[in-house]
């Protein structure tokens, strides 16, 4: 068949990165009786035209990060998913997406749902499955230029949006009113709120990837037990180096962390935080067994360690709400004092 794809090395390398699939049935958007899932729905007579255009630039030019599965008799559906980005608090990780077509595309805009598994790991992303992004008017953009243009934008650049703008090294500031505050929330709490929302994205992460392995979406069985077999021992590392504040979360390897050579910057890990990590680090370590991964010793490090109690008041100021409020009140503080003397 046309299209079909080939991968490169071994491994989740060996995985193609564009490639079509017959089998559309656990696809968020399909919401027909199972004998109608392979039921093309009403479209318009240029669309296919225009949606086929869409996987040659796909298969084509898809980045080693995102790979793609479009579907052979569902062409108005397509499933992506995204490797998390090192330097920040989804690396390692895997992000799935559900696209459907318009019937009229590429003159409406795609819709796009998140794999969420209830969680929201990140201001765009919500538990619902929203995706939040100026491109597909889900979000208000600086300028017409981010906005979905027909004829123009493709889903390639959706995917790299995605990839770019939601997963990036502080996601705490992707919320509008908190990011007009981030030069005053550095300077006036050290990062503080910044982290503990990445240590709280972080740990959702975590939680994403037992869902994966324990489940993983149709067509992308080999991929993601291939990925978490190459990549188990260096997620279990990273817990514990993030939980032992030898580094901040996301940049194990980076920086210091890791065995680096260069200095990392120490982490200064909660709590909560800890606690989460010796809880999930046992239950990825017997699914990545599973994996067939290298999971060390790093159960055995855990057995017997204790996390201190306490309130930690960081946990509390991760919240953007809170945050705003407070970065408001030292803005009109630092104003009055200004005027007044």
């Amino acid at each position: 068949m046309m299209f079909r794809g080939g991968g490169r090395g071994s491994g989740a390398a060996a995985f193609p990165r564009f490639d079509v699939a017959d089998d559309a049935s656990d696809h968020s958007y399909l919401t027909t009786k199972k004998k109608d899932e392979n039921r093309l729905p009403n479209i318009s007579k240029d669309a296919p035209k225009k949606i086929m255009r869409e996987w040659k630039i796909l298969e084509k030019h898809l980045p080693d990060s995102i790979s793609v599965r479009v579907y052979a008799n569902r062409i108005d559906l397509m499933t992506a998913v995204i490797v998390g980005s090192p330097g920040t608090p989804y690396h390692d990780g895997l992000y799935f997406f559900d696209i459907r077509f318009s019937p009229d595309y590429p003159n409406s805009l795609p819709w796009v749902r998140y794999r969420s598994y209830g969680m929201r790991i990140n201001p765009n992303l919500y538990a619902s499955g929203r995706v939040c992004l100026s491109l597909i008017n889900t979000w208000e953009g600086r300028s017409s230029s981010e906005k979905w243009i027909p004829g123009k934008s493709t889903i390639l650049q959706l995917l790299i949006s995605i990839q770019g703008l939601v997963q990036n090294e502080k996601p705490y500031y992707n919320e509008p009113y908190v990011a007009v505050g981030e030069f005053w929330g550095e300077l006036l709490f050290g990062g503080r709120p910044s982290s503990a929302y990445s240590e709280d994205a972080y740990l959702l992460c975590c939680k994403t990837m037992l869902h994966l392995m324990r489940k993983p979406p149709r067509n992308f069985e080999s991929f993601v037990r291939s990925h978490f077999r190459e990549r188990g021992f260096g997620i279990l590392a990273a817990m514990m180096a993030y939980r032992n504040g030898e580094c901040r979360v996301g940049y194990y390897g980076i920086g210091g962390g890791g065995g680096s050579s260069v200095p990392a910057r120490k982490g200064r890990p909660s709590r909560k935080f800890k606690a989460g990590i010796k809880e999930l680090v046992p239950q990825l370590a017997t699914a990545l067994a599973k994996t067939g991964a290298s999971v060390g010793n790093f159960v055995e490090q855990l057995e017997g360690e204790k996390v201190g109690r306490g309130v930690d008041i960081w946990a509390y100021l991760s919240h953007p709400a809170l945050f705003g409020a407070l970065v408001g009140l030292a803005i009109i503080c630092f104003v009055f004092v200004l005027f007044r003397f």
